[in-house]
């Protein structure tokens, strides 16, 4: 007997690792014949970096291997969750450039079918009725050196709580006073296995079926039988999930479920000077060390957006990382920022912005002239094209930029010194200005009329060149300058996370000027103020008062130390 030929993958592939690798077998040897994969998030708070690598995969298989994903949500506890999380999520899903059509499903959908299936368990002696509190049953489920004890009701018998979960059901007994749990091994090794809870009561209005309900169930009875019914084939998550598995296929294998589904996991991201863990991010709002969930500061994805982060320089930092196994150590935040630069460098517009303004005049320019430079928008992109810029006789630098008396390698404006005005003309200082207290407050500067656009018919070329910005036509800003949360790589390590917060994350600066232009920029939209770093209008922005975040600087210390 000839074996038949095995069908090839279904197309070639970029990328490998070991769950695509699953994929392709299961798909080449015919246990599976259209791949469907799931993102399940819980509508409890924000998508924080960590959940776009599950996106990203979840996602990405589904479109390499002909597939498709399902976006579902978790809505299993109505306490924690709200219906501005659901709009979140979906919101920050979409953005990063992902999606899953009609295919957009909710664990509550299925509440019937899983009340039925434990009613199944309860007639099949494979679950009871406990009356234990939560503290009891958790004194009873013992250690991981030590087995667990029986709970007093666990031989109670099957019509006996098949009445009593039916009574549940119906709302006759308090929150808390009864759960209904698996009845799988107290001794099991795997803790996961001694006898989990599968529904409590809990009187609380869900965002979506209101107060139909008063007993729910626990997300290790939803998630595999949600699994099931929508028929996901690869149930693909984080490796804390990996003891959780043997419950998975335990429900799977003792229900009449329409599908069998296969779990995977790969293992977190983890990234340095940053911390995911949803309840400290909560703490860290509700304690008023940020702004709030979205936060430029924050590690949620809607503050990467706040920030101006793009969504292409995410999803290619994500597949730098890759899929990995157990042990996979924290990536360095450098490694993010330098994907994100690479786009930003490629796609965004230049512009001009003074942070630190310091007046410079011009003596031997015509006063009450105003004439239009042409000015390059992205010198990376020639169909960027370009833009007018207005150049007078009073300018503004930045304060950095000039130095009474500089050090030798210092080869910006000083007195004496000549330097190229980017697009615009050769400038020579040739005295300052002083206040009272001995502060420079004005340049005083001839220019060269023939260097008109920025180069000299004799051929000099000066060291330094310096960004500008026309004094009468510059529109203020407030600049939001941003650095890492933390001062620390293992924030945390040695006690409380917020003693590690860096004290110097943000810095307010005031008294900004810009291209007026800007004043019309979308929020969202990221340029690069020249020589400055990457800077984007913040949703506090309004009329006559412009925000910017700054997302970046422009110096890149990772790709420097790893070139």
């Amino acid at each position: 007997m000839t074996t038949p030929p095995q069908s090839p993958d279904p197309a070639p592939r970029e990328r490998s690792d070991f769950i695509r690798d699953i994929v392709a077998a299961d798909l080449r040897e015919g246990r599976v014949t259209q791949v469907v994969t799931r993102f399940p998030p819980e509508p409890n708070g924000y998508l924080h970096i960590g959940h776009p690598k599950s996106i990203a995969l979840n996602f990405g298989i589904a479109e390499e291997f002909g597939g498709r994903c399902h976006l579902r949500f978790d809505d299993t506890n109505p306490v924690k969750e709200e219906q501005r999380y659901i709009d979140s999520i979906i919101e920050d899903v979409r953005w990063l450039g992902f999606d899953w059509g009609e295919h957009l499903y909710y664990a509550s959908d299925y509440f019937p079918q899983l009340y039925a299936w434990a009613l199944n368990l309860i007639e099949a002696g494979q679950a009871y009725v406990d009356d234990l509190t939560a503290d009891e049953i958790r004194e009873h489920r013992g250690t991981f050196t030590e087995p667990g004890r029986d709970s007093p009701w666990r031989d109670r018998p099957s019509a006996e709580s098949l009445d009593l979960f039916k009574r549940m059901r119906a709302g006759e007994f308090p929150d808390g006073s009864r759960v209904l749990r698996a009845r799988i091994d107290m001794a099991s090794p795997n803790l996961n296995l001694r006898d989990p809870v599968l529904y409590r009561i809990l009187r609380a209005t869900h965002p979506r079926t209101g107060d139909e309900w008063c007993i729910y169930p626990l997300y290790d009875f939803a998630h595999g039988q949600s699994d099931a019914i929508e028929g996901i084939t690869h149930s693909i998550c984080t490796l804390e999930f990996e003891d959780h598995r043997p419950l998975y296929d335990w429900f799977l294998d003792n229900l009449p479920v329409p599908s069998r589904p296969r779990q995977y996991e790969f293992a977190r991201l983890n990234i340095t000077y940053t911390l995911l863990s949803k309840r400290f991010l909560a703490r860290l709002v509700n304690e008023g060390h940020v702004r709030g969930w979205d936060d430029p500061r924050m590690p949620t994805v809607s503050a990467l957006r706040r920030r101006g982060f793009p969504a292409e320089g995410v999803r290619n930092f994500l597949d730098a990382v890759g899929v990995g196994g157990k042990g996979q150590s924290a990536v360095e935040v450098e490694m993010l920022d330098h994907a994100v630069r690479d786009v930003l460098n490629r796609s965004t517009q230049r512009r001009f912005g003074v942070l630190h303004p310091l007046k410079l005049v011009i003596e031997n320019y015509p006063e009450g002239q105003v004439e239009e430079l042409e000015v390059i928008n992205n010198p990376e992109d020639a169909t960027a094209g370009t833009r007018r810029l207005p150049f007078s006789r009073e300018l503004l630098i930045e304060r950095d930029d000039f130095m009474e008396d500089p050090p030798g390698k210092f080869f910006r404006l000083a007195p004496g010194r000549e330097v190229r005005l980017r697009y615009a003309y050769f400038v020579t200082c040739t005295g300052v200005v002083k206040d009272e207290s001995g502060e420079i407050v004005e340049l005083r500067c001839t220019y060269d009329p023939a260097t008109r656009g920025g180069d000299a018919p004799d051929g000099r070329k000066p060291k330094g060149t310096l960004h500008w910005l026309s004094a009468e036509h510059a529109v203020p800003a407030e600049v939001r300058v941003y650095d890492r949360l933390f001062i620390r790589p293992d924030p945390g390590a040695e006690g409380d996370p917020v003693d590690d917060l860096n004290p110097d994350s943000e810095t307010v600066l005031d008294g900004c000027l810009v291209e007026a232009g800007l004043a019309e920029l979308p929020v969202g939209e990221t340029v690069q103020f020249e020589r400055l770093g990457y800077f984007c209008p913040d949703p506090d922005s309004g009329p006559g008062r412009l925000v910017f975040n700054r997302t970046l600087g422009l110096k890149d210390s990772w790709a420097k130390a790893k070139g």
